[in-house]
């Protein structure tokens, strides 16, 4: 694959970080066009960037062969993305604090951390071959 590819509510791009604006525009497209207030794009946007980017370097390890996807629905006033990779798999459990004192100054270890504090619900689900990572968030 060599270009994103948009079916319904789902975006599929290839696993390379220049990608990542046509999902933002895809996202924050459908969710302007549900009404969403600016800031809660703007925390679904962040998350968003946060968890396709993770999925690149870390799920995909930024394999040209690998694909990262995008699904975004709503039930009520309540949106749901999910991101998907095609690597081998976390344990979120395993992600070092990134509010320790030996952590603080870490580079990397922070992106989960940032999702969780902006959305409502997220679930991480390691399946075969890939992570999902679902996240929630009241729109309305």
């Amino acid at each position: 694959m060599d270009k994103p590819q948009v079916k319904g509510n789902t975006i599929t791009i290839p696993s390379n970080a220049k990608f990542l604006t046509d999902v933002d525009e895809f996202i924050e497209g459908q969710l302007r066009d549900w009404g969403t207030a600016d800031s809660v794009i703007a925390d679904i946007a962040i998350s968003v960037s946060e968890l396709v980017n993770n999925a690149i370097v870390h799920g995909n390890k930024a394999s040209p062969d690998g694909v990262v996807t995008v699904s975004i629905r709503r039930s009520g006033d309540t949106v749901t993305i999910d991101v998907a990779d095609e690597g081998g798999g976390f344990n979120p459990a395993e992600i070092d604090d990134p509010l320790k004192d030996e952590n603080l100054l870490k580079e990397v270890g922070r992106g989960i951390f940032i999702v969780e504090s902006l959305m409502d619900k997220v679930d991480v689900r390691v399946e075969g071959r890939g992570t999902t990572i679902s996240i929630s968030k009241a729109i309305a």
